[in-house]
């Protein structure tokens, strides 16, 4: 058991990250004094609607963009939300595209999205393949690519596995066909370039709550293009240009803009500290803890990311052992805890059950020390032990 003394240890960053004291800073004044609508005209309407506004030109900075690019939504997931349904049904509406092109490993908020539009409006949804790493290679984007392809989604680093696809790449394959691309970068954010221009993408989904910002707001960036045009999802007012109706929510846009500036101005300093502590755990986990092995590429991985299976165990079992012992891991995707199933992606790399639900995520962060994680590893064999089918 944890000795009370010590103090339970945060390893699920890719879950959600706490939110940095300088940006709480810069969103209070926006609960308090300056609470305006955005859309009145009047004094107090006019300094929330220059806040939102300042927080989309500094957005727009970080992703090399036009400020007019940048549409405010309320999570990461509705940015995806609004990437597909919005480019589907307009692709399909001006030049009768109908088929969908996306990766076997993408976030729910992507690959149920896709399946509705399968399901319920007739769109063909055809799955991208893999590497046993989770990697979808550019030239098989490419050979499946049609003219009647509404929309490409591949993921820019996989939530679960941790696994970096070639983004760039599949991007100006795309460019190239004319067909609309769009990844969601939600836990690239921290640790990735989100140079748009660079990474060749059309559409790109972020969620702040990821990046030490608040829970409830995101981004999608739309390009502006004269290949395509976004289609509204929801309807309403006119604010975000049309593109997503809803009074902002002031303090949360601005949260968010402060907090993709410090990613911006820390991400080396950060990648610089965090990535030696997990290439330590990660050796010393596949050293020391038999049937074990690390899933996703083994290099092209987020620098904070590491994940596991082990054979033969529980992986929610495990994740509750490990809680009790003052750890906070994951078994994978946050929104697959206490599934008993193995997940889609260890699926779809290939794991078979009796691997598949072992997993382990662990994540590490901006509080993250090395005696943490020489704390874990010292718990987890014994941990792991207790866990065996």
């Amino acid at each position: 058991m944890i000795p009370t003394s010590q103090a339970p240890v945060y390893l699920d960053y890719a879950a959600t990250t706490p939110l940095d004291p300088s940006v709480l800073d810069a969103m209070m004044p926006y609960f308090t004094t300056l609470y305006g609508n955005p859309s009145s005209i009047h004094y107090f309407g006019q300094q929330a609607e220059a806040a939102v506004e300042r927080a989309r030109e500094k957005v727009a900075a970080v992703l090399n963009s036009q400020p007019g690019e940048i549409i405010f939504t309320s999570c990461g997931s509705e940015s995806d939300n609004q990437a597909l349904r919005g480019i589907a049904f307009s692709e399909r509406a001006n030049r009768q595209a109908n088929h969908l092109l996306i990766s076997p490993v993408e976030h729910h908020a992507v690959s149920r999205t896709a399946m509705q539009l399968k399901n319920l409006h007739g769109f063909e949804l055809e799955y991208l393949p893999v590497d046993h790493f989770g990697r979808v290679s550019p030239d098989e984007v490419s050979k499946r690519l049609r003219a009647e392809t509404a929309l490409v989604s591949v993921v820019y680093a996989n939530n679960e596995i941790g696994t970096i696809n070639p983004i760039d790449e599949i991007g100006a394959i795309c460019q190239s066909q004319d067909i609309p691309f769009h990844t969601d970068a939600v836990q690239a954010a921290t640790y990735l370039s989100l140079d748009v221009q660079a990474l060749q993408v059309d559409l790109l989904s972020l969620g702040a709550h990821k990046f030490y910002g608040p829970k409830g707001v995101g981004v999608l960036y739309n390009r502006k293009s004269a290949r395509f045009r976004l289609m509204p999802v929801q309807t309403g007012g006119g604010q975000e240009f049309g593109l997503r109706a809803g009074t902002q929510n002031v303090a949360y846009i601005v949260g968010l803009a402060e907090a993709l500036q410090l990613v911006a101005e820390n991400q080396q300093v950060w990648i610089d500290r965090i990535q030696p502590m997990r290439d330590a755990l990660i050796g010393r986990v596949l050293e020391t803890i038999p049937d074990s092995r690390l899933t996703g590429h083994p290099r092209k991985r987020l620098p904070n990311h590491a994940s596991f299976a082990f054979y033969g165990i529980d992986g929610n079992a495990l994740i509750t052992i490990l809680d009790v012992e003052g750890f906070a891991c994951s078994s994978g995707s946050a929104c697959k805890t206490g599934n008993p199933e193995p997940s889609d992606v260890l699926t779809a790399i290939g794991l078979d059950r009796s691997w598949a639900l072992g997993s382990l995520r662990i994540t590490l962060g901006t509080h993250t020390t090395p005696d943490q994680i020489d704390r874990l590893v010292a718990i987890l064999p014994e941990a792991i032990e207790r866990a065996r089918l």
